[in-house]
């Protein structure tokens, strides 16, 4: 079988990608502080940011393509660590694509919704982009950098993304707990997205590996808020103790501001046979594992 390389691996969505694409590839994942063991997954530790470590991992282990996961993905720690954060999701992006480019293999990076202002919703992936955060603006930069080191790199912006990992948390998660311990939680009304699975994102990502080069959006089929997200959850999983609340963005202080809708359209995707389940679908198949 030929061989996959995924960094971010110890993460929630890297986790899915290795669970997905055993199918048909040797896995190997890379993980930098925590170490992760995925059964049938080859794991390495890797500084990405070290430009050799890079060179040799991929002259060791001779990729057949790549899945770059890996990032420093919370928009308040880039906002406050700006410099340590560009160098995880710009310079070590824009290495990853040389190094793919290098040897003519495919290589998959996730991007997000984030580089979108939220003005002027649904996205689609002609649209130009504004980001308000120095997270999405480094999105924007690696996307730049890497189509540019290796015009072949399929870039896929994703959505909030929820579900299970047994080594990491989604979004949800917490969620989970509080409502769980009938603790108070306030959501967003106006912070809109178009959330999916990790599994069906996985796919969606896979997918991308084997047939784009370009800009592909993989969100959701729902297009909601996340208090929205938050009802489905008590309804699907059958909360009864859950004590949420409606709030808005004004109302929580953050380092990072946040766009009030960057929902995506994904029809590219879905014409290319991208078949992500719905909120209530994902939420009852996790509902064993949660």
């Amino acid at each position: 079988m030929k061989k996959l390389l995924v960094t971010g691996a110890s993460g929630f969505l890297g986790w899915n990608v290795c669970q997905a694409a055993q199918a048909n590839w040797q896995v190997y994942g890379t993980y930098a502080t925590h170490p992760v063991t995925i059964s049938g997954v080859t794991t390495l530790k890797v500084d990405l940011t070290d430009y050799r470590a890079l060179q040799e991992l991929f002259q060791s282990l001779q990729p057949d393509a790549v899945i770059h996961l890996a990032a420093q993905s919370s928009p308040n720690v880039c906002q406050t660590q700006p410099e340590a954060a560009y160098a995880i999701n710009v310079t070590a992006s824009a290495n990853l694509a040389g190094l793919s480019g290098d040897r003519a293999i495919p290589c998959v990076f996730t991007s997000s919704d984030l580089v979108f202002d939220g003005r002027n919703a649904p996205y689609t992936e002609t649209d130009p982009v504004c980001p308000i955060s120095h997270y999405g603006e480094q999105k924007v930069l690696a996307e730049q950098e890497m189509r540019s080191r290796h015009p072949g790199v399929a870039v896929c912006r994703m959505p909030l993304m929820f579900g299970y990992a047994p080594n990491a948390v989604s979004f949800l998660q917490p969620f989970l707990q509080t409502m769980r311990s009938g603790k108070p939680l306030s959501l967003f009304v106006d912070e809109v997205r178009t959330p999916v699975s990790g599994r069906d994102a996985a796919q969606g990502l896979l997918l991308a590996l084997e047939q784009v080069q370009g800009y592909l959006h993989l969100g959701g089929c729902d297009r909601l808020s996340r208090y929205e997200f938050g009802r489905h959850m008590v309804e699907v999983l059958e909360l009864t103790e859950a004590n949420i609340s409606a709030c808005r963005q004004a109302d929580v202080p953050m380092p990072a501001p946040r766009p009030a809708d960057v929902s995506l359209d994904s029809s590219k995707a879905f014409e290319l046979g991208y078949n992500p389940g719905s909120i209530r679908e994902e939420l009852a198949f996790l509902r064993d594992v949660l």
